[in-house]
């Protein structure tokens, strides 16, 4: 695994540690804090005070790609720079401080201060018509308990990141809806959703054996919102030293939120390692995949499965795994109409955890506007041993390398919750499960299980069951009804022989058109 980072999101992020769903009260019992006057000292580089239209951070962008690479250099004082995970913690956004908490309006914002693993600098500016304002740090914003010995600094010394609140459950109480915090990452929340995976604004040289690049965004502007409509607007500027970018993030809560992603890339160099729209989850162990975990629970994981729609309509379904080594999988298609990590199993007995709310974890399904051409969705699995650590990344990675001095515009829709891709009128696989089928040789055969479940109208006759591998043998294939999912269970044998890898291919045929998912799986010893 040299030069592989796994990004420890499930335990680090400050919106997990921080308990930051704190009901909202009526406007009218809250005074209006205003925001803190720029400091005339502060060296503010992108989220400056001034004119701002649709095409501003495209041209900063621009601009900045035209120039080599330059880490910024802010460093924190000396008092912040090394403090712990407890002391950070013990930092603390206060609610009643909320930007826009006072006015009315359907979101509020709070803000994320810089320490632990969150060092760098991010500028943030609040848009309202055609002006932006920068977002100067106050530390007044903030309280810290008796952990954190240390003194916030009265000094512009910005931020590490945005949460945005809004009433998504409930009326009375104002919910975390979505953050950006550390590199390009962000999450977001469905309806009744607890965080779980991550997305990114783009991914680059994963799982190289150099190392991975790790874009961030430098700063945010924010377009103040409405009373009258549930839009907010997010503009976000990336930068590494292989790329500049601008983003611009429409999004709306519901019982799945949605996110429009439009961006526009500069590469500084050629981008040939590069994944658009790409999403960071956990998977450490299901019923199809216990061999590397000894754990009382009976499932681990954000996510359980790799959805793909491919530019011929085709739906296939990728069981994720933990493997014993790196393993990267690529689906080459044409134009996808969709793909995503998925988080199907909706039940707490199959997770058995009192504290993480497995069962909750949303999906994110993945929606590219427009022909993103020829290429492949790239799976990148990574061994782990740990459920701190995200192990799973997947994204599309385009065919033709994307050239250094060019200007590349994407855009695609990010839908978060319980069922944000398309199911109707389809069969769905809702379980993988393994297990040894005989004792009697030193790599026995496996046995593999697949449960399907039918949405929307149920085929008349029963499928024939297809099952293909490209090592070993497969045998005793089996097809029957499973009146426990409204579906069929799928069950085969598959002797090894002396081969460590094989991938299957599962189908279900039927005498009458039906959507059937392919099963998709890779298996290593």
């Amino acid at each position: 695994m040299a030069g592989l980072t796994l990004f420890s999101a499930n335990s680090v992020w400050a919106s997990d540690v921080k308990g930051s769903d704190v009901p909202a009260e009526p406007p009218a019992q809250v005074a209006a804090k205003p925001l803190r006057a720029e400091d005339p000292k502060a060296v503010i580089r992108f989220a400056k005070t001034g004119n701002f239209d649709s095409d501003t951070v495209v041209r900063i962008a621009r601009n900045l790609a035209k120039k080599p690479y330059v880490a910024l250099n802010d460093p924190l004082p000396a008092s912040l720079a090394k403090i712990s995970y407890d002391e950070y913690r013990d930092i603390r956004f206060q609610p009643e401080s909320a930007i826009w908490k006072a006015e009315s309006l359907p979101y509020q914002m709070q803000l994320f201060h810089r320490g632990f693993y969150f060092q760098d600098l991010i500028e943030i500016a609040i848009v309202e018509g055609n002006k932006s304002r920068h977002l100067s740090y106050d530390p007044d914003l903030f309280s810290a308990g008796e952990v954190l010995k240390q003194k916030l600094p009265t000094e512009d010394i910005g931020y590490s990141g945005l949460r945005i609140h809004y009433p998504l459950n409930s009326t009375e109480y104002f919910d975390e809806l979505f953050v950006f915090q550390g590199a390009s990452y962000f999450r977001a929340l469905g309806k009744g959703n607890a965080y779980g995976l991550s997305a990114r604004g783009l991914a680059i040289k994963t799982a190289d054996p150099a190392g991975e690049e790790f874009p961030i965004f430098r700063a945010f502007w924010v377009e103040k919102p409405t009373s009258d409509t549930n839009l907010i607007v997010v503009h976000a500027l990336l930068d590494s030293p292989s790329v500049a970018g601008a983003y611009r993030f429409s999004i709306r809560p519901g019982e799945n939120t949605r996110m429009d992603v439009e961006a526009v890339l500069f590469p500084r160099v050629e981008l040939s390692k590069v994944g658009l729209a790409p999403s960071t989850s956990m998977y450490m162990h299901s019923p199809n995949g216990r061999h590397t975990t000894d754990d009382f629970r009976p499932a681990v994981h954000d996510s359980d499965g790799l959805l793909m729609i491919n530019g011929r309509g085709e739906r296939l379904w990728r069981p994720l795994a933990n493997p014993r080594d790196l393993q990267v999988s690529a689906f080459v298609d044409n134009s996808p109409q969709g793909f995503g990590l998925m988080q199907r199993e909706r039940d707490y007995v199959n997770y058995q955890d009192l504290e993480a709310n497995y069962e909750r974890r949303p999906s994110l399904w993945v929606e590219p506007v427009g022909n993103w051409g020829q290429g492949a969705v790239v799976l990148t699995e990574i061994p782990t041993q740990s459920e701190i650590h995200d192990n799973i990344v997947a994204f599309w990675k385009p065919r033709q390398p994307l050239a250094a001095g060019g200007e590349f515009r994407f855009a695609y829709h990010l839908s978060w919750g319980a069922s944000p891709a398309p199911v109707e009128n389809s069969i769905v696989v809702s379980r993988t499960s393994s297990g040894r089928a005989d004792i009697a040789k030193p790599t026995p055969k496996r046995l593999f299980v697949v449960d399907y479940e039918v949405k929307g109208k149920r085929p008349a006759n029963m499928p024939v069951a297809k099952v293909e591998t490209s090592a070993g043998v497969v045998s005793n294939i089996v097809i029957r009804d499973n009146p426990k999912s409204n579906g069929y269970r799928l069950s085969f044998e598959f002797d090894p022989g002396e081969v460590n890898l094989a991938e299957f291919r599962a189908e279900l045929k039927f005498d009458e058109p039906a959507a059937a998912e392919t099963w998709l799986y890779r298996w290593t010893l």
